[in-house]
């Protein structure tokens, strides 16, 4: 089966075009105002647009008001939302789009159970807990708390970048990967080399 891949944390329009042209499934658009890599609407119109065809379009909301997610998704062409915070199946529901749940991995974490609560959700994305911070730590964490079999397609986050994303794939199997700050050079400034040595490293270990 081939790995997905979505590269998250998007501020600039050429660097999530040239992302598509490598092939990746979906860019990420992050509507979080505390993180370095949040965009505006303005900032997110400009990148949708210059995607070409077939690029699925995600948007990180982190336990935002309904009103601002209505607002956004009014706005800019978005094909999926991920909800990187507390929201409950309820509030992920309310907007009539797939949706992803994302998990910050514990000891403790019921993965499993997750997985039933949120059981309409187009996959469970997996990862590195830290008390302060939503996602895009450049953290991994235990992939052995990953169950072998889950009944939602899972997304591996939490630290990857090209020295490890084949270790993680041969290990966790997951339908798809998420990266974010190991294809940076700085903060929501994506390095076109890192992108294109991950892609590549999860093509030939795909077969392609």
């Amino acid at each position: 089966m081939r790995t997905r891949v979505k590269i998250c944390g998007f501020t600039q329009a050429e660097d999530a075009v040239f992302a598509a042209r490598l092939g990746v499934d979906a860019i990420g658009l992050v509507f979080y105002a505390p993180s370095p890599r949040n965009v505006d609407i303005k900032q997110a119109v400009n990148i949708v647009n210059s995607l070409p065809a077939f690029t699925t379009v995600v948007a990180l909301f982190v336990d935002e008001q309904e009103s601002r997610i209505r607002e956004i998704l009014s706005l800019v062409p978005i094909d999926c939302i991920q909800f990187h915070g507390d929201e409950s199946p309820q509030a992920c529901r309310l907007y009539g789009k797939r949706y992803i749940k994302a998990v910050r991995m514990r000891e403790d974490t019921d993965v499993l159970a997750l997985a039933e609560q949120y059981h309409d959700a187009a996959g469970l994305l997996l990862d590195a807990y830290h008390p302060d911070e939503k996602g895009g730590t450049g953290c991994k964490f235990d992939w052995e708390l990953i169950p072998n079999e889950c009944s939602l397609p899972i997304i591996l986050a939490g630290g990857l970048d090209r020295q490890n994303i084949k270790q993680a794939i041969d290990k966790t199997r997951p339908y798809a990967v998420d990266v974010s700050s190991g294809v940076e050079s700085t903060k929501g400034i994506k390095d076109h080399d890192a992108m294109t040595a991950f892609i590549k490293t999860i093509n030939e270990g795909d077969g392609k």
